[in-house]
């Protein structure tokens, strides 16, 4: 049986992206995230990676491929934007 090395990848990416917030912490007060701004973006991250993993892997044609891994980012885009800074003035914007 041979096990995936696609989400081993994936979570590697993550917290390597991860890292890049948490080094600039280090070294400037403009950056300032808790850790539950830690856990919603690595949750983010790792579902849009396993959500193109998962579109790229069953979409059975090209263009189909494109429209769903299109899809899936312009939907995190949109969350990653109203989390941030509130873009549609929803509830889980925050303040």
């Amino acid at each position: 049986m041979t096990i995936s090395k696609r989400p081993l990848v994936i979570l590697t990416s993550v917290l390597v992206l991860l890292l890049i917030p948490f080094v600039a912490m280090q070294f400037s007060y403009e950056v300032n995230w808790s850790p539950f701004d830690f856990l919603v973006a690595g949750g983010l991250l790792l579902a849009l990676g396993l959500s193109i993993d998962f579109a790229a892997h069953k979409a059975k044609s090209f263009n189909k491929k494109l429209i769903a891994i299109a899809a899936v980012v312009i939907l995190f885009l949109l969350i990653w934007a109203e989390l941030a800074v509130g873009i549609f003035g929803s509830p889980i914007a925050g303040n």
